[in-house]
């Protein structure tokens, strides 16, 4: 294994880079270098041969490089890495020879001898040959998991970190894997690890084989053959499951409905009203048509309107036998702007808002869990929009076209609506593309819209008006729902500050991207507090009597409250250390001075 290791100068003076290449060490002793006479340390001979830089001639490099420890691949021999020759080539043979993250090839390591910082890095390609070869291996490595399950996260990390490749079913995302889990396990239980068709077992079993160091050899022993067909078969992908089928009375009648009531554009109150009927018209046809007295019909129709079949043109559920106009749920005017909406309505019984909910988040969850960052700071936004993950997610949000929200307790449409919010955010950066200036992102926030619930939501839609109680957005006049917009009864009677940390509006400087469960809400969103002033979000300079903060607290600060009164409520949020600091200044009674960083809009990538 060959290794990357780059030296920075740290003087204030100048700055200068340089890279080496030096061979992976095996046992103790092998690949170092020769000790001569004096303790004089030789290079190794893989190192490669300096080349002549310009403005000089053979001769002087050549004796140059008599004179170095070590050899450079740049154009320039600096004078302070040659006086710095001897302590940097032994530390950096000392290192290779001792560090076995280094030997095995993981992460980066980095240390310091006279100023110069060295990162050492596994060469992309070029990995530990053991690893190499478990990579190579014709078997295939089966996981069974499931969403936000944290030892099937460490599972991973043990697979990856050998260069074994696998196959992951999650059975949050694959619900149809999970009787085939447990006829071979005879449980539901994960992570369940399979070398072929041989159960290896949970993260116990998978740990015990790391640590006793009989995990490569059983990898090797195990996988060298193609993976036979009786073994865990490996996911499908571009099909979904088949739904249980959940016919809605309603739909059939609002399909008849569809053909023969004289949809038209008319004139009201000086203002066209496109593809509408009257609330007489659709009691005529549901008489005339199936046979039913005039006050069924009117039950009928004003269960169409409840189900979000038909809206009021301007009063959304009402609905009265008369010149009222009313229109089908596709005819309205933001559908166009909702982009889970893919040409027609979802006919059928629409699912609880709580089901709904959950698949939503443990689908998420798990496209976080291959193609985020472990911290959840950054998202490869490529893969997430070409996975089978995503593809199921697409077609999934069609059930929320007609979910009933308004069955929700207040901690159920909380986490609901913020993890509507951050996945909204995912797909909206996949559909449009990530906003670059400020007019493109209150276009973003704006006019990316989802149907929910026979209404559509757009991001700050959620944020503001939902989430936050319908209060105005930053720098806004209005409030986000008007009066008599059905959407107020939805909005969260009390605005909840913590929000503000579960919100990922697809920025560096924002909060992670994280889904929230019904259930432990509140308490996860005191920890992505807590996270976040971890983050370097609060700064304390008590020399200038100064408290840094996200600009996010001012945006809200409405919500947080002003001067000293916001910064009593983070107090509660902060390490130790920072709520010392912060206490001492508020406990003086002296003026405090709040400044606010520059936010970071570049994308989260």
């Amino acid at each position: 294994m060959g290794h990357d290791i780059q030296t920075s100068n740290s003087t204030e003076s100048m700055t200068r880079t340089t890279h080496f290449k030096v061979p992976a060490t095996g046992k103790s002793g092998e690949n170092s270098p020769e000790i001569g006479k004096g303790g004089v340390l030789y290079p190794l001979e893989y190192l490669p041969k300096p080349e002549v830089p310009p403005g000089m001639n053979g001769d002087v490099l050549k004796k140059a490089s008599m004179e170095n420890s070590f050899s450079v691949d740049v154009p320039a021999i600096g004078k302070y890495l040659i006086e710095t020759k001897k302590s940097l080539s032994a530390a950096i043979s000392r290192r290779l020879s001792l560090d076995d993250d280094v030997k095995e090839g993981r992460g980066v390591t980095e240390f310091y001898v006279s100023g110069i910082q060295v990162v050492v890095r596994a060469k992309e390609g070029d990995n530990n040959s053991f690893v190499t070869e478990l990579a190579k291996l014709k078997g295939r490595v089966t996981l069974f998991s499931r969403s936000n399950c944290r030892d099937c996260g460490a599972a991973r990390k043990i697979l990856r970190g050998k260069g074994l490749n696998y196959v992951e079913i999650n059975i949050d995302v694959y619900p149809a894997r999970e009787k085939e889990l447990v006829d071979w396990t005879g449980g539901s239980v994960v992570p369940q690890i399979f070398f072929n068709e041989k159960l290896i077992g949970g993260l116990v079993v998978l740990n015990s084989l790391r640590n006793s160091g009989l995990l490569d050899r059983t990898a090797k022993e195990l996988l060298e053959s193609k993976c036979p067909d009786d073994a865990p078969g490996a996911p499908v992908y571009g099909f979904d499951e088949p739904e249980e089928e959940r016919t809605d009375e309603m739909g059939e009648i609002v399909k008849l409905l569809r053909l023969r009531l004289p949809i038209q554009d008319r004139l009201i109150r000086m203002r066209i009203v496109k593809n509408c009927f009257t609330g007489t018209q659709l009691v005529d046809v549901i008489v005339h048509h199936l046979g039913t007295s005039r006050i069924e019909a009117i039950g009928i129709a004003k269960e169409i309107v409840r189900k979000h079949f038909i809206h009021h043109v301007s009063r959304g559920s009402y609905f009265e036998d008369g010149i009222e106009v009313y229109r089908f749920l596709e005819h309205e005017q933001f559908i166009p702007k909702c982009f889970n909406f893919r040409g027609c309505i979802d006919d059928k019984e629409p699912e609880s808002a709580f089901r709904v909910g959950q698949r939503l988040m443990k689908i998420m969850s798990a496209i976080l869990e291959s193609y985020a960052s472990e911290d959840g700071h950054h998202l490869d936004y490529l893969a997430i929009s070409n996975s089978e993950e995503f593809r199921r997610y697409v077609n999934m949000i069609q059930s929320l076209q007609r979910v009933d929200v308004f069955a929700l307790s207040t901690d159920e449409k909380l986490a609901f609506f913020l993890n509507l919010y951050n996945s909204m955010v995912i797909h909206a950066v996949i559909m449009r593309g990530y906003p670059e200036g400020m007019l493109e992102r209150k276009s973003f926030v704006t006019e990316f819209q989802y149907l929910v619930g026979g209404c559509s939501y757009s991001l700050s839609a959620i944020r503001n008006g939902v989430l936050r109680g319908n209060q105005r957005p930053p720098y806004a006049l209005v409030k986000p729902f008007s009066a008599g917009d059905n959407r107020l009864q939805i909005a969260l009677p009390m605005v909840n500050p913590l929000i503000h940390f579960g919100l990922c509006d697809g920025s560096k400087s924002s909060p992670p991207v994280r889904f929230f469960s019904p259930r432990n809400v509140n308490a996860e969103l005191r920890a992505a507090a807590r996270e976040f002033f971890r983050r370097n979000a609060l700064e304390v300079d008590l020399s200038k009597r100064t408290v840094s903060l996200s600009c996010i607290m001012k945006w809200y600060s409405v919500d947080f409250g002003n001067g000293k009164e916001m910064l009593k409520w983070i107090l509660s949020y902060l390490d130790p250390e920072k709520a010392g600091l912060l206490s001492h200044l508020l406990d003086d009674g002296g003026v405090i001075n709040i400044i606010y960083t520059n936010y970071d809009w570049s994308m989260n990538s």
